[in-house]
């Protein structure tokens, strides 16, 4: 048998067995089970953790609470959407009358409206409004004058600081056909005013234009700060190759932002259909509806303005279901695709 033959079989040039040399244990021994903790020892393991980070959970606790009452505690309600609701006979007393609802709702003609142009706001939001507060990342990250750098930071802030109510309020007197700046300015130019927030074609896209107006800067500090964490040394090998600061931004720059563009974007996705009921309430009219109404504001006409809670109750768990899986299609995809997710 040729040596080299017999070193794989174990054994030596002079015919002596080298696992049994060097000692080595039959493999099996290696894969031996660990015995399972019992469920006592998990317990005092955990008790130890929670003495020992007492102080932390004790700040962390009213977040705990506000989640606990006013995120979960709600969630109860729910069953109110399977039921003949009355608030005279309360959520357990009312008759139950399983998908009822549900089933009265996706037969009314208003539910493909209704779904179009919930969905549609919240893609053209997403479309639209995805990339601009990462190229004012980028564009606030190249500036060297600090001046300047914090009076853009500051104007494109303050719209995060003001309320719905308030920036639905700008945009009315903005666009109103008599005194609005916008219109003023068509008639200075020679072009007849428009009543824009009736015309039908017009209010999705002032209400995106909207949204990116009143989120660029709040959104862009995450990017920001994602963009403070790329190692400089990065920066300085780039510098030294030659490369320009366009090169820098396309190499190192966005492949540093890429996991918090991802997890941003996954976010967005989960809310895609959840667009909120205010501005939409505030800005939309009778002329508007085939264009306007989502589910957010069927919800507050047939719950707050009807009192049929049992069928508001059905349409906004539908709304939250379909929310849930979108979120969950896109964390799937995500990490298929880059490896990363949220979880």
């Amino acid at each position: 048998m040729p040596w080299n033959v017999s070193l794989l079989m174990g054994k030596g040039i002079g015919g002596e067995n080298l696992m049994a040399d060097i000692g080595t244990e039959h493999p099996t021994s290696y894969h031996k089970a660990v015995p399972k903790k019992s469920f006592r020892s998990r317990l005092r393991k955990t008790w130890n953790h929670i003495k020992r980070d007492r102080q932390l959970l004790l700040l962390f606790l009213p977040c705990i609470l506000f989640y606990v009452i006013f995120r979960y505690g709600p969630l109860y309600g729910l069953i109110i959407a399977f039921k003949d609701y009355s608030v005279f006979t309360g959520v357990l007393g009312s008759e139950w009358v399983g998908f009822e609802h549900f089933i009265k709702f996706f037969t009314n003609q208003d539910f493909w409206m209704l779904f179009r142009n919930t969905l549609l706001l919240g893609l053209y939001s997403l479309i639209f409004g995805f990339p601009f507060p990462i190229m004012l990342a980028l564009l606030l990250n190249e500036v060297r004058n600090k001046w300047f750098k914090k009076s853009v930071q500051t104007f494109s802030y303050l719209p995060a600081f003001l309320s719905v109510v308030i920036i639905s309020s700008m945009i009315i007197d903005f666009l109103s056909p008599n005194h609005g700046i916008l219109n003023q300015m068509l008639a200075a130019f020679g072009f007849e005013k428009k009543y824009f927030l009736v015309d039908p074609g017009w209010f999705r896209p002032i209400y995106v234009i909207s949204e990116i107006w009143a989120n660029v800067g709040y959104e862009s500090i995450i990017y920001l700060a994602a963009i403070a964490g790329i190692s400089p040394t990065l920066y300085e090998a780039a510098k030294v190759d030659g490369a320009s600061r366009f090169h820098m931004i396309r190499h190192v720059t966005l492949p540093g932002l890429f996991p918090t563009m991802l997890i941003m974007f996954i976010l967005k996705t989960g809310s895609l259909i959840r667009v909120g009921y205010e501005k939409v309430l505030l800005l939309y009219n009778p002329m508007t509806y085939d264009v306007a109404d989502v589910f957010s504001t069927y919800v507050y006409r047939k719950g707050l303005l009807e009192s049929n809670y049992s069928y508001a109750a059905a349409v906004g768990l539908f709304e939250a279901l379909v929310a849930m899986v979108m979120l969950l299609s896109a964390n799937a995809i995500s990490k298929r695709l880059g490896g990363n997710g949220l979880w």
